[in-house]
């Protein structure tokens, strides 16, 4: 599994990361709260381990944000805390499970295989931002009820972009996300593609572009 610790104390994160990776699972780290939640809102995991308490945002703002983009990775989240009211908190905004600090990895290790055994969300079909439509299960775009023709590529970066509308994206999050496995893409080749996809989806419309250029940072999708 590709899991994600999120955890402010580096001893801890070290000794889940350590251990998970021992078991052969592929581990992520984030030490602060705005960094665990770019990687969890812009990767794919199959665990979010996430502590309660975090510098920056802490886990329930996490788990609030993620559950409202409608991103149903499994999260366990660790705390500290032990009042009844504080654990039901957690689950109460959208974490699937909890563990108690201190806690044994091997416990741990068990809630962990426990949440990836879980079914995943089926994430929608159709995705609408704005008078844009992408329907993910025939490949068909439109916008403003025309239709647009996209190339396969072009099809699977706008399907990215749209997922996480509203979200800053940098070239690397889109390269490594879109062409994960091309081995001959090329530095530019994002910037290329965004080109393209603008001809395609906003310039031809007197709406408002979706796609932006957030300098220094990314792109941006949305109407905002």
């Amino acid at each position: 599994m590709k899991i994600l610790v999120v955890e402010d104390e580096h001893r801890i994160a070290t000794y889940i990361k350590k251990g998970l990776e021992i078991k052969s699972h592929v581990v992520d780290v984030a030490y602060d709260g705005e960094s665990g939640y770019d990687l969890a809102s812009t990767e794919n995991y199959d665990v979010l381990i996430l502590d309660r308490m975090l510098p920056k945002l802490d886990g329930i703002a996490i788990i609030r944000r993620l559950r409202s983009e409608n991103n149903h990775v499994p999260i366990l989240l660790l705390t500290a805390k032990t009042e009844v009211e504080d654990r039901v908190e957690g689950l109460e905004v959208g974490a699937d499970d909890y563990l108690g600090k201190p806690f044994a990895f091997t416990e741990l290790l068990a809630r962990v295989r426990a949440l990836g055994r879980r079914p995943k969300a089926r994430e929608s079909s159709i995705i609408t931002v704005a008078d844009l439509t992408i329907n993910t299960s025939n490949f068909q775009v439109s916008r403003a009820k025309q239709p647009i023709n996209l190339s396969k590529k072009e099809f699977t970066l706008l399907e990215f972009l749209a997922r996480h509308h509203g979200q800053v994206l940098t070239i690397d999050q889109i390269t490594q996300q879109v062409w994960e496995y091309d081995s001959d893409v090329l530095p530019n080749t994002a910037q290329v593609y965004i080109g393209y996809l603008r001809k395609k989806i906003d310039q031809p419309f007197i709406s408002a572009p979706l796609i932006k250029t957030v300098r220094g940072f990314g792109y941006q999708f949305g109407e905002k």
